[in-house]
């Protein structure tokens, strides 16, 4: 059954893509809900292409990016708590990045782990003078 179901997202990828004729889109939402996590990420990020916090929608409902992007993560989506951090990051919400970023490392996600321990909530020096929010520079120069 997993094999079709590549062979059908490998196809709604090029049609995306433009190498191939049809309709990628409701081949996505086919495998998503189907529960297939790839087809759940790409149908989020494709729904999220301006990036307001109204377009992300909310995690109750199924049929919105964020919806899509936490069921993917249930169902064991390696990527999935990653795209989630990177998406509330870009929508501001530091607190859910942190959250989102903490469940990708836990899922084994080196890259995950490695920017959490690098996270500042504080900007560096240069941008935040620009902002009018000002701090010293740290020991290490930034």
């Amino acid at each position: 059954m997993t094999e079709k179901l590549d062979r059908l997202f490998s196809r709604a990828e090029a049609i995306l893509a433009g190498k191939a004729n049809g309709f990628g889109i409701p081949i996505l939402r086919t495998l998503a809900h189907r529960q297939y996590g790839p087809a759940m990420l790409m149908l989020a990020a494709l729904q999220t292409d301006s990036g307001t916090r109204g377009e992300f929608g909310r995690f109750c409902n199924a049929n919105d990016p964020a919806g899509l992007m936490y069921r993917a993560f249930r169902k064991g989506e390696v990527n999935a708590a990653q795209n989630l951090a990177l998406t509330l990051f870009y929508l501001g919400d530091l607190a859910g990045y942190r959250r989102w970023l903490r469940q990708a490392a836990r899922g084994g996600d080196e890259d995950a782990a490695r920017e959490l321990s690098r996270f500042e909530v504080r900007q560096p020096w240069p941008l935040a003078q620009k902002t009018k929010r000002k701090r010293p520079f740290r020991k290490d120069g930034s």
